[in-house]
C-alpha cells in the first residue's frame, strides 16, 4: 500500500462530497465566479516536472469562458520569461486557482493548454481588460483551457491565514519588499 493509500485508510478516506464536487465541466455557479474573478494564479510544469506559477489579473472575467469545457486567456505583456509557455512546450496540462477579493472560497480548474498566436487571438477581438493599462499592456499570445477538471475549494486555508483581514491589509498596503528584507534580519 503507497504512503497516500495508508493516509486515506488512517484519515478515513476522502469525504463522499469532496469527491462529488469535482466535475469534467464548469458548472453554471463555477462560470459565474470566473466572470467575477480579477485574480488567478496559472500553474505548470515542464516534462521534467519542474513548475511554474504565475500571477494573472485583470477586469473581472479577463479569463473568459467559452463553453463549459472551454476557457480562453490572454496573455499580456510582462516579464518576457514566458516560463509558462515554456512548460506547455512540453507538458500542456495546467491549473488554475481563481479568486475574488474578500471571499474565502476559490475556483480551482485543471485541464490542457492549447497556445493561440496574437492572431489567432485577434480573430476572437479580445482585448486585454486590466485596471491600470501602460504601455506593455498589449495582448501577445492567449491560452484556451481545455477543462478536465473544475471544483470550488473550501475556505480554510483563507481563514488560517486571515488572507482578507482588513487590519492585515491596511498593515501592509504601504509596506515594501525592503521592509519584509529588513524584518527577516
Amino acid at each position: 500500500m503507497s504512503r497516500i493509500e495508508t493516509l486515506r485508510e488512517d484519515l478515513g478516506g476522502s469525504h463522499p462530497l469532496a469527491v462529488k464536487k469535482i466535475k469534467d465541466h464548469l458548472e453554471p455557479w463555477v462560470q459565474a465566479f470566473i466572470a467575477q474573478s480579477p485574480f488567478a494564479v496559472l500553474s505548470s510544469s515542464d516534462a521534467d516536472g519542474n513548475c511554474d506559477a504565475s500571477p494573472k489579473g485583470g477586469q473581472p472575467g479577463f479569463i473568459k469562458v467559452i463553453d463549459e469545457h472551454t476557457l480562453l486567456m490572454p496573455d499580456i505583456g510582462g516579464n518576457r520569461l514566458f516560463q509558462s509557455f515554456s512548460n506547455f512546450e512540453s507538458n500542456p496540462k495546467a491549473g488554475l486557482l481563481f479568486m475574488i477579493p474578500g471571499m474565502d472560497v476559490t475556483i480551482r480548474v485543471n485541464g490542457r493548454i492549447k497556445v493561440l498566436s496574437a492572431d489567432e487571438l485577434a480573430e476572437k477581438n479580445l482585448e486585454p481588460e486590466l485596471f491600470m493599462v501602460d504601455d506593455n499592456s498589449t495582448v501577445v499570445q492567449a491560452t484556451t483551457l481545455s477543462v478536465d477538471e473544475a471544483y470550488f475549494h473550501c475556505p480554510r486555508s483563507f481563514k488560517f491565514a486571515s488572507l482578507w483581514d482588513t487590519d492585515n491589509i491596511a498593515a501592509n498596503a504601504n509596506r515594501s519588499i525592503k521592509d519584509f528584507v529588513q524584518e527577516a534580519k
